[in-house]
């Protein structure tokens, strides 16, 4: 790594580093140097992002493909009101270049994919991970991989988060922490799940705290070894990762030798459904005016039901569904509504294969709430 002079401002700005003996001149100059390249600006990206730009890491790469919603400001400090509808890689970047002028930041207003993962991260140090979603973590792991790039590792839901290092040819990779994602459905996003607003603070200041480690050279990083920190509790612990001698991508015969179709790997591909059995909101409104056989199924969970729901609702979990099946009279039929529409997209499966006449609402109630009702919170 080149090593970069520090001006006189920089030295005043950095002091409270350079006073550091295990940082110092030299440790400051190695992150000046520094790249590092933050996939995802949300809950974690929020975090890591102010806190490497005010660390003086010389260029932070941003990736992200959202805009900046209200929703986002429970946790994503990095974001504020003034930027709501910004692409989220300008929002962050206007934020960071406001906390640091003497960096530089790098945008990319895109879906990482397995066309471009590779070339977007070649030119970069250090990778981290503050995404939400396995494919992109499997294909971040991968690409790593290949690249020979370590990269820190974060996790969040609810009061739960975990953080970890994947160094390649050093230690274990995230495949051999997880060989196969979770089947579809199971585990909730924080979108539908929710997420503790203060938590990602908590596990993105841990990644950058490996970063910063990492790029200067000190301590002990957390290759191997896996921290899980429980928010309710207030309780870290510590679990040792070993590598996979199996493992396909770095064990001993790799079945993986180039990136894959995440999407496939993962089940999330997009799902295609025959247009009768989808309506829009106004389509729902229209058929609970007009046909007294319709009923509404909400398949949400109870504290989502104390949020908001239409009138007249029946309320069954989707957990709870295929054991309540009897409770349905098969002479109605049934309009499947949640938050978004994913999970009423699987109650309809559930509910067409055991012979009821169904219909799945596309967007959810919070897509009711904006094209029909707009009383409805949205949340």
């Amino acid at each position: 790594m080149q090593e970069i002079p520090l001006s006189k401002e920089e030295i005043y700005r950095y002091s409270r580093h350079l006073l550091i003996p295990e940082v110092g001149i030299g440790g400051q100059k190695k992150l000046k140097a520094s790249k590092v390249l933050i996939i995802g600006t949300g809950g974690l990206g929020s975090p890591v992002s102010l806190y490497l730009a005010a660390a003086g890491v010389g260029k932070i790469g941003l990736v992200d493909y959202d805009t900046v919603d209200e929703s986002n400001l429970q946790r994503q400090i990095v974001h504020s009101n003034s930027t709501i509808g910004m692409p989220k890689v300008e929002s962050a970047k206007q934020r960071l270049l406001e906390i640091n002028p003497y960096i530089e930041i790098e945008t990319y207003n895109l879906i990482l994919t397995k066309e471009n993962a590779l070339e977007i991260m070649k030119d970069y140090d250090l990778i981290i991970d503050g995404t939400d979603n396995f494919p992109t973590r499997y294909l971040v792991n991968d690409a790593c991989y290949f690249l020979k790039k370590p990269f820190v590792y974060g996790s969040i839901f609810r009061f739960d988060g975990q953080v970890t290092v994947f160094y390649p040819e050093v230690g274990p990779c995230y495949r051999c922490l997880y060989p196969e994602p979770p089947p579809p459905g199971t585990v909730p996003s924080c979108a539908e799940g929710g997420v503790f607003g203060v938590l990602p603070g908590v596990i993105g200041s841990l990644q950058a705290t490996e970063a910063i480690k990492l790029l200067i050279g000190i301590g002990e990083p957390l290759i191997g070894k896996l921290i899980l920190y429980d928010a309710l509790k207030m309780e870290f612990r510590t679990l040792k990762i070993r590598k996979d001698p199996h493992c396909p991508l770095c064990g001993e015969n790799p079945t993986i030798t180039e990136l894959i179709d995440y999407e496939s790997f993962c089940g999330t591909e997009a799902y295609t459904l025959e247009p009768q059995y989808e309506l829009s909101p106004q389509e729902v409104a229209e058929k609970l005016k007009n046909s007294p056989n319709i009923r509404i199924l909400d398949v949400r969970e109870p504290h989502e039901w104390e949020i908001c729901h239409l009138p007249g609702s029946i309320f069954i979990p989707l957990n709870e569904l295929p054991s309540k099946l009897s409770k349905l009279d098969p002479t109605k039929e049934y309009i499947l509504v949640c938050k978004v529409g994913k999970r009423s997209y699987s109650a309809l499966e559930i509910l067409l294969s055991a012979g009821f006449k169904a219909y799945h609402m596309r967007g959810g109630l919070n897509a009711y709430a904006k094209e029909v009702d707009t009383n409805m919170p949205i949340y």
